[in-house]
C-alpha cells in the first residue's frame, strides 16, 4: 500500500509500517498544503492518508474519497509508540476509499 503521513503524524511512525511505501507531503513537496488540495494530489498516487486532524472529517467532504483515510487520535509519538501493533495492525487493515477512527490512548486496545 503507498500511504500519505499527514505533516502532523510523527515521521518515525513510517519505519514501523512495513511492507508499504510511506511518504509525507514534505517528502513528496506537497508541503503546507491545506487538507483538501493536498487529500486531492494524494488521491491520484496513494492508497491512504493517515492524519491525527481530528477537524478533517467536517471540513472536508469525505464521502466520494477513493484515497482511505485513517484518523489517529494523537500525533503524541510516546502515545503512539506505546500503540503500535494498534497502529499498524489498523493501517495494515485500511480498505479503499474508507473512513476509520483510532483511539490510540493509553489505554487503547
Amino acid at each position: 500500500m503507498r500511504i500519505v503521513l499527514d505533516e502532523c503524524v510523527p515521521w518515525p511512525l513510517a519505519k514501523h509500517i512495513t511492507g508499504h511505501t510511506c511518504t509525507s507531503p514534505q517528502r513528496s513537496g506537497w508541503g503546507g498544503f491545506e487538507n483538501g488540495d493536498l487529500l486531492r494530489l494524494a488521491e491520484g498516487e496513494y492508497d491512504l492518508f493517515v492524519t491525527s486532524d481530528q477537524n478533517l472529517r467536517y471540513q472536508q467532504n469525505l464521502a466520494d474519497r477513493k484515497i482511505a483515510i485513517l484518523e489517529l487520535s494523537t500525533n503524541d509519538w510516546a502515545t503512539i509508540r506505546m500503540n503500535l501493533d494498534v497502529v499498524v495492525a489498523r493501517i495494515n487493515a485500511m480498505r479503499p476509499a474508507e473512513f476509520a477512527q483510532l483511539d490510540v490512548g493509553p489505554l487503547a486496545e
